[in-house]
This record gives C-alpha cells, sequence and structure tokens, in this order.
C-alpha cells in the first residue's frame, strides 16, 4: 500500500452497521477538503458496497461543522501546472448514477464543490441549521460538474440553479430544502441518528422492490452521464487555462 492510499484511507473512514454501510470523511484539520488519493478510496467504497449482497444501504457523513469543503486546491494547482489531472474524481462521477442501492447522507456545515453536488445523487440528505451548501466553480474560473448542470435546473428550475452554480450564492439547509436539493433539515445533535435511523429502515425494505424504484425513479441515465463527461472535459480545460490559474492564486492568497 503506497503512503498515498495509507493517508486517504485514515481520511475516508468505512464500517458497517448491520447492513448499513458508514462511510464519513475524516480530515478535520482540512475541513475535508479530498484529494485525488481520498477520491479513490471513496469510489472504491461504493463500489464494494454494491457488490456486496450484506450491504442494503449506503450512508456518507462528515465532521461536525464539515461536510467537505470540496477539492484540495493543492491538486488543482498540480494540474493547472502539470497538465495531469488523473481519473480518480472522474471514476467517483462516473460511478455515481449507477448507485442501485439507496444512499443516504447527513450534512452538519460547510457542503462545498463536490461537497453540494454528491448530494444530487444521494436518496436522502439531512442537513443542520448551520448548513452551507456552495458551489463556487464559476469563482475559480471553472464550470458545474457532477452532473449538476442537468440536475439542479431540472429540481430547482432556472433561476434558482443559476444563484447556486452560475453567482455562487450560499444555500442554508433550510434554503436547500426548500428548493428541493435535499430532504430535510435537524437539529445538529439529531443529524446522524436521523441519517442512520433512516438508512436503517431502507436497508429492511425488500432489496430488490428498493432497487426497481430507484432505478424507476431515476430513469434513462444516458443523458446524464453524458453531461458527466461533458462537464468533465471543460472542467479540464478550464483547469489549465490562464483564468483558472489567476483565480486560484488569487484564493489562495486571500487565505493567507
Amino acid at each position: 500500500m503506497s503512503a498515498a492510499q495509507d493517508t486517504a484511507e485514515r481520511h475516508i473512514l468505512v464500517s458497517r452497521e448491520g447492513a448499513v454501510q458508514i462511510v464519513r470523511f475524516n480530515r478535520p484539520d482540512k475541513k475535508n477538503a479530498i484529494t485525488r488519493a481520498m477520491y479513490a478510496v471513496l469510489a472504491g467504497a461504493l463500489a464494494d458496497g454494491e457488490a456486496d449482497d450484506a450491504v442494503r444501504c449506503h450512508v456518507i457523513l462528515g465532521q461536525p461543522g464539515a461536510f467537505t469543503s470540496g477539492n484540495d486546491l493543492a491538486d488543482f494547482l498540480a494540474f493547472a501546472t502539470t497538465g495531469e489531472m488523473g481519473t480518480e474524481v472522474l471514476d467517483l462521477l462516473r460511478l455515481l448514477p449507477k448507485l442501485e442501492k439507496p444512499v443516504v447522507s447527513g450534512v452538519d456545515g460547510l457542503a462545498i464543490g463536490i461537497g453540494t453536488t454528491l448530494h444530487l445523487h444521494c436518496d436522502l440528505t439531512f442537513a443542520t441549521p448551520r448548513s452551507v451548501f456552495k458551489t463556487p466553480f464559476v469563482d475559480l474560473a471553472l464550470v458545474a460538474e457532477a452532473g449538476s448542470s442537468m440536475l439542479v435546473p431540472a429540481i430547482t428550475g432556472h433561476q434558482r440553479a443559476f444563484a447556486l452554480l452560475a453567482m455562487c450564492e450560499d444555500f442554508s439547509g433550510d434554503q436547500a430544502a426548500d428548493a428541493g436539493l435535499i430532504w430535510k433539515v435537524v437539529p445538529e445533535d439529531d443529524l446522524e441518528r436521523a441519517v442512520m435511523d433512516a438508512a436503517k429502515v431502507l436497508a429492511a425494505k425488500p432489496p430488490k422492490a428498493l432497487a426497481l424504484t430507484k432505478r424507476l425513479m431515476k430513469g434513462d441515465t444516458t443523458a446524464l452521464e453524458a453531461r458527466i463527461a461533458e462537464e468533465a472535459d471543460l472542467f479540464a480545460a478550464q483547469l489549465k487555462s490562464d483564468e483558472a490559474r489567476q483565480a486560484f492564486m488569487a484564493f489562495m492568497a486571500r487565505k493567507k
């Protein structure tokens, strides 16, 4: 096992509670920013859970105050410099529309970038009142990902989608629930209990009937998968652009 993979496996914790597989972001010192290696571990855990008949439901959680602050910007800067992005992110994005088992997520605090768009592929998302959903792609001279340019307008309508994806406006937990982006807002102390209670209810249901129902509701994912690929191509092109490098440098300067 490489040092990077070993580190990533400490930053993505995978556990089991009965028939529920729990995947948890565990990099609190970096607000759960996701590295390439962490993407690989996350995708691997979800794929393994899909293949394991003993797993009936996936749960995705973060830490108090941060679900995830999104992609690790050091990876972005490295790609902008070298032109080498790797496949880890796209491997996860391609997997998400294909998940047949139910996915329940819980958000407390920051849900930035992929921390927002990931929930578009979840079946139930619970959040706390202090949660912040934000997709700052345009502010970083990038474009929407994870099929969000298709899914968010379909869920919320054009203007709310434009506010989120183009204006890069923050959505609170209540705003996200009102827009249909998540299922329910619960108090901070109740978040993980609400997530696990829902996951256990789903895990106890007839699995084939549940999977068929999810498939019928999602419909044909061909167009969504094509949009994810199109977004990824544009995202990669923008990452190498002068305006993205300038945006990253300005962002990093503000953080110092």
